[in-house]
């Protein structure tokens, strides 16, 4: 590759040909025009949907090129678990990510593997998952979800529908705020959604049009939305700035992430975080550890509201693992082993972080077929990967959690459910939104009956993350009543470890 020593790897996008010597072998659309490429039939605000349905013409591999820049994708099961060894394979920062430095720079998100600030972070923090700092956080998740229900109770006395995912995203950012860094923002006592979800959004949105944007033209083009992303980043910027000042002055916390970042050093190298990494890890965390949580619980209220006979064996199930409980113990959630299987398939059918990125640490060959050099990388369609017909079956576009049933979990190839990412860099939060999802979703079951619009039909909004666009829900009361929201109970003593989403499934 002209231009990059042994050790170093050029900057900036790496368009295709520089790193697949035999790309004219991987598939392309038919139409390509000059100087613009493959926009026939683009819609540039689902740029991502529009990959999904050119995938599924082109095959498990293929390459799409605009205004310059020239993609390679995967999404087939086979190339797909190659590109997950870590041996061969690393994750690379591209594309949207990239996009998302000036607001993260090198948080755990969007760190370049060279970068050292990602290990230090991530080893100061993984404590910050583990399975009791996950049992302190539980009574707070309830605290939180008994603030929805207040709301979703409202609603249904005044006869309107719920807005599930903007109340979706109201209880995660409260969520990974409050039991993160000690901090409310008073998100369901808002008529409108916080100014820092709005500045997220519209950031998050910022790096997505950059990706479909010509380069050359994109300081034309976009010099408005150029700068209101300046004041977005920089209102982010502010929040987060005070949110730890108030910290650092204030109270102590109880041991939360927060706490871990200004006072924990590495555990070998007595290293700590820099006040800037601390500002972008609490940026990514709260960026993403709400953003995609909130998504897939609005994914999986859809699903259920469309199949109210899977909906009913989710609420027998609770019903019959939690029984009369005022609010569940910690343990009872891993319980609900068909409610995670409806979340799951949620998951499988709309990842809400859709792609990732791998790049070649040495020259290897993809799939014994394409070669690829030191650099080289594509980017794996996770909606495909969960739609590849030789693993899911002919019916992928179906709704049904039995795949997630423990027989078939063990039968299916490793790596082909890959809804957090793969290997060394995969979210390091997933456990936490997996036990606040599973959590949710059966709190709610519990208490309501949910009614979907008739007329709706499934839109997805695409701002880097996916979410359903538009969904409303009329909730009925469950008869009899569910139990009405008591005060928070003492944690369970007793619990039993959370299983890894991907434990069987070979990773």
């Amino acid at each position: 590759m002209a231009g990059t020593t042994r050790n170093a790897l050029p900057k900036g996008f790496r368009s295709a040909e520089l790193g697949w010597p035999e790309l004219h072998r991987i598939p392309r659309p038919p139409h390509r025009v000059p100087l613009v490429g493959d926009v026939v039939g683009v819609n540039l605000r689902t740029p991502l949907q529009d990959s999904l349905r050119v995938g599924r013409q082109l095959g498990p591999i293929f390459r799409r090129k605009g205004f310059g820049k020239e993609i390679v994708f995967v999404w087939g099961a086979r190339l797909s678990g190659e590109m997950a060894d870590e041996s061969r394979f690393a994750k690379h920062v591209g594309l949207g990510v990239a996009n998302l430095r000036p607001v993260a720079g090198d948080g755990l998100f969007t760190a370049y593997n060279h970068e050292p600030n990602w290990q230090l972070a991530h080893d100061v923090l993984a404590p910050g998952f583990s399975r009791d700092a996950m049992e302190s956080y539980h009574a707070m998740m309830l605290e939180v979800t008994g603030r929805l229900t207040d709301r979703w109770d409202g609603e249904r006395a005044a006869g309107r529908a719920v807005d599930v995912p903007g109340d979706m995203t109201k209880l995660t950012l409260e969520t990974i705020a409050r039991t993160g860094f000690g901090h409310d923002f008073g998100s369901f006592e808002r008529t409108r959604p916080h100014p820092f979800v709005t500045a997220m959004v519209g950031a998050l949105m910022y790096a997505q049009r950059l990706n479909v944007v010509p380069v050359p033209l994109a300081p034309v083009l976009m010099r408005s939305a150029t700068r209101r992303n300046d004041t977005d980043v920089a209102y982010l910027n502010r929040t987060v700035d005070d949110v730890v000042e108030a910290r650092i002055n204030g109270p102590a916390g109880e041991g939360d992430l927060l706490d871990r970042m200004l006072d924990t050093a590495h555990p070998e190298t007595g290293e700590r975080l820099t006040p800037e990494n601390i500002r972008r890890q609490v940026i990514t965390f709260l960026i993403a550890g709400h953003e995609t949580t909130s998504g897939a619980l609005s994914f999986a209220l859809h699903y259920l509201a469309q199949h109210p006979d899977i909906a009913a064996r989710a609420r027998a199930e609770v019903d019959r693992v939690w029984g009369d409980t005022p609010q569940p113990a910690y343990d009872q959630v891993a319980r609900l082993r068909y409610v995670r299987r409806v979340l799951d398939e949620s998951l499988r059918l709309w990842p809400t972080a859709p792609a990732y990125a791998r790049e070649a640490k040495e020259d290897t060959v993809l799939g014994g077929v394409h070669p690829m050099r030191r650099g080289a990388w594509a980017l794996v369609l996770i909606p495909l990967l969960h739609r590849d017909p030789e693993v899911w079956g002919a019916d992928t576009e179906g709704f049904d959690p039995d795949r997630f049933e423990p027989g078939a979990v063990r039968a299916r190839a490793a790596h082909t459910f890959k809804p957090f990412g793969t290997g060394a860099r995969a979210c390091i939060g997933r456990q936490f939104a997996l036990h606040e999802a599973t959590l949710v979703l059966g709190l709610l079951l519990r208490r309501y009956e949910l009614r979907p619009d008739p007329a709706y039909r499934l839109r997805v909004a695409e701002r880097l993350t996916l979410m359903p666009e538009g969904l409303t829900l009329h909730l009925d009361r469950r008869s009899p009543a569910a139990p009405a929201r008591p005060e928070i109970p003492a944690v369970s003593e007793t619990t039993s470890a959370s299983r890894c989403p991907v434990t069987g499934a070979g990773d």
